[in-house]
């Protein structure tokens, strides 16, 4: 998927190349032309010097279809208006903040910021549940926040359509509870077949979502 970083700091740098490693498309903005010059070397992706609260700066890095933007900078308004900026010029689906000061949390969320954060890692880890499995929807944090209940809403055209759970080999740290179907419960077994439409109840841990999502082509039909 298409991320555009806006902020080309420590947090930044190691985000892109997270994403990177994750198979994703970041495109970087950055202000420093030094810096801009080295991630483009080390990293090998997009790098546009810029101002990253600019429209033009956004469009140049690839906004307009963009699939989220993540703001890093050290300002916590510079990252308000990179998201505003995404949401309402560019149609962006999905804004991520860096907050530098919590108490900036709520402001932010109030103002059109999907989600608000403070953590890199946890950028990243909510980037792979929010946006690269957009068809897994979280429930309820489990195990101090390892894991979660989640639903996952099987799409239409679904390639897998018919496929059996025991010939998805799901990861080990996962556990389907249960199938939903025309309003019907289904408890599921390794028999059990998945179709178009079902909506499928299921705890993973968080570090195991990514492969959730990939091992029942959900990944896959998301990005087409």
């Amino acid at each position: 998927m298409r991320i555009v970083v806006v902020g080309g700091g420590k947090v930044g740098y190691y985000l892109t190349k997270t994403l990177l490693e994750h198979g994703h498309e970041p495109h970087l903005v950055e202000t420093d032309r030094e810096a801009c010059t080295r991630i483009a070397d080390e990293l090998d992706v997009p790098v546009i010097c810029g101002d990253g609260s600019m429209i033009d700066v956004l469009e140049s890095a690839g906004a307009k279809g963009a699939d989220a933007l993540i703001a890093v900078t050290g300002r916590d308004q510079d990252n308000l208006v990179s998201c505003q900026l995404a949401k309402k010029v560019f149609q962006v689906e999905r804004t991520v903040a860096r907050i530098n000061n919590p108490k900036n949390a709520a402001v932010m969320k109030q103002l059109g910021v999907d989600i608000p954060i403070s953590s890199t890692d946890n950028i990243a880890r909510l980037l792979e549940r929010e946006v690269d499995t957009a068809a897994i929807k979280q429930l309820m944090p489990l195990a101090r926040g390892e894991a979660s209940l989640s639903e996952l809403q099987i799409p239409p055209k679904y390639r897998l359509n018919g496929i059996t759970l025991s010939e998805l080999r799901l990861p080990e740290e996962s556990v389907i509870v249960s199938v939903s179907r025309d309003g019907r419960l289904i408890i599921p077994r390794g028999n059990t077949q998945i179709f178009s439409g079902d909506k499928i109840l299921v705890v993973c841990a968080n570090s195991a979502v990514r492969e959730l999502s990939r091992k029942m082509g959900i990944e896959t039909e998301d990005k087409k």
